[in-house]
């Protein structure tokens, strides 16, 4: 089976591309998704995690109230490499757990989507690289509609990560998604027929919904 990466920034439309991909049968591992399973409450992640920054970070019932940790992360990069370095080891363990499941019920195909993939390194071993970029005002604007995130705190999700421009530099494919939803999916199918034709697979196993 052969894994692609998938990665943006910040409110960038990376998950109306997977959205997509999954939509024409496309398997799709979500990192944010893992993320979460690795410090449910009990793990070993969030027993790590509590321990670097205190029980102040959980909420009520234990579990782990992430509007507090990132509030604190996105504040502190210190604090964010003490977090990256508990739980990005547990992600890529399970990453490849998920993966290996995928493979062995017979999948060709399989799509990683990551906010951090390049960031990590993680993009040389996840060829080909679809990057979706927006302008750094939808951005912002989308992440103020989608998560009622103010325009401060969006900056500062920003400046944590790597510049949009920088990531399209080492992508294969760029989806620009400045535009509408219905013109993301496009650019989404376009690259994904494209890919499909790379690996030498037909794109017509992945047919559009």
């Amino acid at each position: 089976m052969h894994v692609f990466g998938l990665t943006g920034g910040l409110a960038s439309g990376k998950g109306v591309v997977s959205a997509r991909f999954a939509a024409r049968g496309v398997p799709v591992v979500n990192a944010d998704e893992l993320a979460r399973e690795v410090v449910l409450p009990g793990s070993p992640g969030l027993a790590a995690v509590v321990e670097a920054f205190g029980a102040a970070i959980l909420g009520a019932d234990a579990a782990l109230d992430r509007k507090k940790l990132a509030a604190r992360v996105f504040a502190e990069p210190d604090a964010r490499r003490r977090l990256e370095a508990i739980t990005h080891p547990r992600i890529q363990a399970l990453m490849r757990e998920r993966t290996a499941t995928l493979a062995a019920r017979g999948e060709p195909l399989a799509c990683y989507e990551a906010p951090l993939l390049v960031e990590v390194g993680s993009a040389g071993q996840l060829r080909p690289l679809v990057v979706v970029s927006a302008t750094e005002e939808h951005q912002i604007a989308r992440a103020a509609r989608r998560d009622g995130m103010s325009e401060t705190e969006a900056r500062r999700r920003l400046a944590a990560q790597l510049p949009l421009a920088e990531k399209t530099k080492v992508a294969d494919y760029v989806i620009d998604n400045d535009g509408s939803v219905l013109e993301a999916e496009a650019a989404a199918d376009r690259v994904l027929d494209a890919i499909c034709r790379e690996l030498g697979l037909v794109p017509e196993r992945y047919p559009r919904p």
